[in-house]
Order: structure tokens, then C-alpha cells, then sequence
């Protein structure tokens, strides 16, 4: 049986961090097989033991605890199966088997698939762990960046006067020379 596709190192999962005391997105760091083992919180970036989200209020009863007996369990008690050994796959060992010749340079205008590997001009190669509309997560060997994708009409930045036609510009500052304004012909 296969994991659900956003169950893998470098995907999102609810988690309990104690350090910000809330249920919130966590970042899978490490899994042994479909079990997660380590995350790391999305708001206060601690790493920490996978520990499930907990539930918003614990109950209260008034009522005493019962107590369990080991003569009331059903049936006889099963040994315990060994732990599995932790491993933690490395940014290393998921960038091999990738051929980074044919890797993509990042761009805005470009979109991008899961398990993807990326050249990115500030933060180096990366693997493409989740799509979404206009934004990728992209595992780079430092940290999990979102960034945005598939932006292909992006236009340039419009001019202060294109967007202020009748505005006067500025005084210049010392030193500078006066820019010819369309209502001072220049000599």
C-alpha cells in the first residue's frame, strides 16, 4: 500500500507544536517507511518529534478514573514487535538519480511538476515536493522555499509618470542636474 502523495519528506502535515502550544502546518524532515518521525513547524521553524495533532481542549470529568485491570484484558498479551531503525533521507540522496544537467532555471513564467530539480540563480539546485495554482514548494538544501510559478503574462512595472501623468517630478537633490520636463522646452 503507497502513502498518500503529500505524506513524503519535504510535504505538509498538522502537528502539535509545543513550543507555539498550537496545532499548525508542520514540514516532514524525516519518515521510516509511512510513518513520519521528525517535522519542523512552519511558524516557529523548530524541529521536533512527530507528534500528531492534539485535540483543541482536553476533557474534564468530575467522575474518578477507572482503573484497569490486567485481568480484565482480552486475551493474552502480545509480544512487542521490535522498532523500526530511523531514517532520514538527506538532500544528497534525494537529488540521486536526478540528472541536474537538464535541470530548469527557475523562472516565474515557467510551471513546474512534482520531482522536479531546479537551478535557482541565489538558492541552488532543488526538487519540486508540491504544486499548487501559482505557487510550487521547492526543497532546496537549506530549507523549503514557496515560490511563485506559471506566471507567463507577467508585465514590466509601469513608470511613476504613466501612472501620474499631470504630477510634477521631484526637486532634485544636491548636486543633480535638473531633469527637462514636457513643459520646459529644452535650449
Amino acid at each position: 500500500m503507497n502513502p498518500p502523495s503529500a505524506i513524503r519528506v519535504g510535504g505538509e502535515v498538522d502537528a502539535h507544536c509545543n513550543k507555539c502550544d498550537m496545532n499548525l502546518a508542520h514540514t516532514i524532515l524525516a519518515m521510516v517507511g509511512t510513518a513520519i518521525k521528525r517535522v519542523q513547524c512552519n511558524t516557529c521553524h523548530s524541529q521536533h518529534m512527530f507528534r500528531g495533532a492534539q485535540p483543541l481542549q482536553k476533557a474534564t470529568s468530575f467522575a474518578a478514573p477507572r482503573k484497569s485491570s490486567p485481568s480484565s484484558s482480552s486475551g493474552p498479551a502480545r509480544p512487542r514487535t521490535p522498532k523500526a531503525e530511523v531514517v532520514v533521507i538527506g538532500f544528497d540522496e534525494l537529488l540521486k538519480g536526478k540528472d541536474l544537467t537538464k535541470a530548469k532555471k527557475y523562472s516565474i513564467r515557467e510551471t513546474y511538476k512534482v520531482d522536479e530539480v531546479i537551478d535557482h540563480p541565489t538558492f541552488g539546485f532543488g526538487i519540486v515536493s508540491a504544486v499548487r495554482v501559482d505557487k510550487v514548494d521547492i526543497t532546496f538544501k537549506a530549507d523549503v522555499k514557496t515560490l511563485v510559478h506559471g506566471k507567463g503574462d507577467v508585465a514590466q512595472k509601469p513608470s511613476f509618470n504613466q501612472l501620474h501623468p499631470g504630477a510634477k517630478p521631484a526637486a532634485p537633490a544636491e548636486g543633480e542636474a535638473a531633469a527637462p520636463t514636457p513643459e520646459t522646452p529644452e535650449s
